[in-house]
Order: C-alpha cells, then sequence, then structure tokens
C-alpha cells in the first residue's frame, strides 16, 4: 500500500480498486475474475475476527447474497458479494495461518474470495471508483467517530 492512498481519520481506501460502499466490499479486477475484501473501514468497525465461515469455491453466488459469515469481537454477519458468479477461491488457508489477516491488511493478506463474475459489465455501475468511495466514507467515518486502526503483533 502506498503511504499517498487517500485516507480519512487513518481509513485508507486506495484509489485503484473498486467499490461497494454500502456494503464495505472492496473490489480489485484480476483478468477475468476479481478479487474481494473487507474495505478498512469495515474491519475496523468489526474489531478483531473470531471465526468466519467460508463458502467453497465452485458455488454461484448472486450479487448481494452472503459469501461468508464473519465473527469478530463486536459483530456477527455476512460478507456479501458485489457481484454474481462462481466462487473461484477464499482465503480460508491464509485466515487458517493468521485469523487477523484482514485485520492487519484488509487490501492484502487479508482478502477474502476471487469471484469470476457472469455479468461484471451489466453489475459494474452499482461500484464506484476509489475517489468517489473516498468523498462517500468521509461523511460515514465523521458521522460514525470512526478511527481505523490495524491489528498488531
Amino acid at each position: 500500500m502506498s503511504v499517498a492512498e487517500p485516507n480519512w481519520y487513518g481509513c485508507v481506501i486506495p484509489r485503484d480498486l473498486l467499490y461497494d460502499v454500502d456494503s464495505n466490499v472492496w473490489v480489485r479486477v484480476e483478468g477475468d475474475e476479481v478479487v474481494l475484501g473487507m474495505t478498512d473501514v469495515a474491519q475496523t468497525m468489526c474489531g478483531k475476527f473470531v471465526q468466519i465461515t467460508w463458502k467453497d469455491p465452485g458455488r454461484t453466488v448472486t450479487r448481494g447474497k452472503s459469501l461468508a459469515i464473519i465473527e469478530s469481537a463486536k459483530w456477527v454477519g455476512p460478507f456479501p458479494t458485489p457481484l454474481t458468479g462462481e466462487i473461484v477461491a477464499n482465503n480460508a488457508t491464509g485466515f487458517a495461518a493468521d485469523l487477523l489477516a484482514a485485520n492487519r491488511d484488509p487490501y492484502g493478506a487479508g482478502w477474502l474470495y476471487r469471484v469470476r463474475p457472469s455479468d461484471f459489465e451489466g453489475e459494474r455501475d452499482a461500484l464506484v471508483d476509489g475517489e468517489t468511495a473516498f468523498e462517500r466514507y468521509k461523511g460515514f467515518i465523521e458521522s460514525n467517530d470512526i478511527r481505523c486502526f490495524r491489528c498488531a503483533d
């Protein structure tokens, strides 16, 4: 992550990603697949992860439906997919090695899923770019008094 990435009260919102801001999910396009994860804002609001219940690769998921159930110190809830498609991979192995991966590195080692979208062009309009997401998150961060932090060893 570049030091020049936009941040607001410590919450980093990388420019090179797409976002479903309402669901606090980031999307990185890699060829015909996308990598999905929780935003820095989301991992801060959740607190330390305790457990994740994963859906397996090979399953088809519909936009807005849950890919996983995340349990944390403060919250239990779904991780929704912003795109319809097939699950190519999950990061269960990475989280088995470090359950706090998303708390430490939400845009890197803390990714959650790889999905092959079935209608990326049709659903792309529901996502916003990094600049738009940053502007939207600024108000959300301020109104909810959020100060992002990352877990340390």
